[in-house]
């Protein structure tokens, strides 16, 4: 392939990247750098989430958020032998590729399943698989770095693409078209709500029933709106209404009330669930909604304190650093 320049710069150029089982060397290098190779996602706090949930051999393990399965790869083998692991995730683009890469372990069959399903679908899942229950449950809130890096998805304003943003490009409306409909009153409550955003008011006013095509051009009316304050803050603002859109388009506050409601029925007895959070939004609900199970005495024990990631994790993994681990027992 290709392309100008030392080393290639478009995701899809970047063809050793997306190819790790061939270019292992290239993929070491990039990750030594403190990047995440093209079309990887590196799980965030592997070993605190183990030793939160303790899989055991013989158990039942839940990842809600299958992603690249970092975090499945590692809940596998620790429920082994014997154990089954039931993964959930929502987009069908990366879900075929990492269920290949699970199955490839050489794991029996009946040791792994994967659904195309976010996490609001629990219970059905469980019920699909005819379990009562789950011993362990992960849920990794994050967008996955595939989804990011990907300029064909619209997550993200560092690479140009079609502002989108669907986890799921076959079920619901881009961004794009959310703007477009949004009221400047709907739009700065949504960005209120969904990033605290203190410049909400007067963004509403410049990008609500506004038509944006691709990232880049909604992030230059940002930039123009706020053309009087520092880069850095006119960056803070964008990454705050792109964050706000992304939550919007995919219903993520309602999916995680869903979730946050039917773990109780779907762990058992004495089961252990862990949640990573990245932002102030989710990490409130999933606080309030543990705080009031164990005062109901749904839950045996919560975490008293929030669990973040490690300074070496967040030097080699500078996306790290915003997350917030959460856990629960049941009584």
């Amino acid at each position: 392939m290709r392309y100008s320049g030392k080393n290639p710069r478009r995701f899809e150029q970047k063809y050793k990247e997306h190819n790790p089982q061939l270019y292992a060397e290239t993929v070491q290098k990039v990750m030594a750098s403190g990047k995440t190779p093209a079309g990887m996602h590196r799980p965030i706090m592997v070993e605190e989430i183990m030793e939160v949930l303790a899989p055991k051999a013989g158990e039942i393990a839940v990842d809600c958020t299958l992603g690249y399965g970092g975090h499945s790869k590692v809940l596998l083998a620790k429920v082994q032998p014997g154990g089954r692991l039931i993964g959930l995730d929502a987009d069908p683009i990366e879900l075929p590729k990492t269920t290949a890469r699970l199955q490839a372990l050489g794991y029996e069959e009946s040791a792994f399943s994967a659904h195309r399903s976010n996490f609001a679908g629990l219970p059905k899942i469980l019920a699909k698989e005819q379990l009562n229950g789950a011993h362990c449950i992960l849920a990794d809130l994050g967008v996955s770095s595939m989804q990011l890096d990907d300029p064909t998805r619209g997550f993200s304003v560092k690479l140009n693409g079609p502002l989108d943003m669907r986890m799921n490009p076959q079920r619901g409306i881009p961004a794009s078209a959310l703007l477009a409909k949004l009221t400047p009153d709907e739009l700065e409550l949504l960005l209120e709500e969904n990033a605290d955003d203190p410049k909400a008011k007067t963004l509403s006013q410049a990008l609500s029933q506004k038509t944006f095509s691709t990232t880049n051009e909604l992030a230059s009316a940002i930039r123009y709106e706020l053309k009087r304050m520092p880069i850095e803050d006119q960056d803070l603002s964008i990454r705050r209404v792109f964050q706000a859109l992304r939550i919007a388009v995919n219903e993520e506050f309602s999916a995680l009330d869903t979730l946050m409601r039917v773990l109780p029925q779907s762990l058992l007895p004495g089961g252990r669930v862990a949640i990573l959070t990245f932002h102030s939004g989710e990490d409130r609900r999933v606080k309030k909604s543990f705080a009031a199970g164990l005062r109901d005495g749904v839950y045996s024990a919560i975490a008293d304190e929030i669990i973040r990631p490690s300074a070496e994790e967040r030097n080699s993994n500078p996306r790290s650093s915003s997350a917030k681990l959460r856990w629960a027992i049941k009584a």
